[in-house]
C-alpha cells in the first residue's frame, strides 16, 4: 500500500516579501526627534512653517516654564546660556504657546535682544 504525502504550501516565499517590505519600510522611514520639551498650543497661520534644524537655538515658552534645545529652564538659566552663544547670526526658532501674557513674551524677547540674536523666527501651526 502506498503512503499518501500530505501536501502544503510552500511558506518560504511569502515570508522573504514580509521582511523584504518591511526592511523597506524601516529604511525609508524618517525618526525625527524634534528638540521640544514643553506642550504647547501654537496660534494658526496662514503662512508655510519652516524646518526646525538641529543647530538652530530652539527655544519655548509657556505660561510657567521655559525650555532650551529642549530642556527646561529658568530665565536667568536662559540669560547665562544665551550669553555663552558666540555666532550670534545663528537662527533662533521661538515657540510661543497662545496662552502666555504679552509681558512674559517682551522678557523673552528683551533677552534674545540684550545677547545680539536677532535672526529670529516665531514658529507656528500651519492653519488646514
Amino acid at each position: 500500500m502506498k503512503r499518501r504525502e500530505h501536501l502544503s504550501p510552500d511558506l518560504t516565499p511569502i515570508i522573504d516579501v514580509v521582511f523584504l517590505i518591511l526592511i523597506f519600510f524601516m529604511v525609508s522611514s524618517t525618526f525625527k526627534k524634534e528638540e521640544l520639551a514643553l506642550l504647547l498650543t501654537l496660534p494658526d497661520a496662514h503662512s508655510a512653517t519652516q524646518e526646525i534644524k538641529k543647530e538652530d537655538i530652539n527655544i519655548e515658552l509657556t505660561v510657567d516654564a521655559v525650555a532650551l534645545k529642549g530642556k527646561t529652564i529658568s530665565f536667568d538659566a536662559l540669560d547665562k546660556a544665551l550669553s555663552e552663544i558666540k555666532e550670534k547670526k545663528k537662527p533662533v526658532n521661538v515657540r510661543i504657546d497662545k496662552a502666555v501674557t504679552y509681558e512674559r513674551v517682551t522678557k523673552l524677547l528683551d533677552l534674545l535682544n540684550k545677547h545680539g540674536l536677532n535672526n529670529l523666527a516665531l514658529e507656528n501651526k500651519k492653519e488646514k
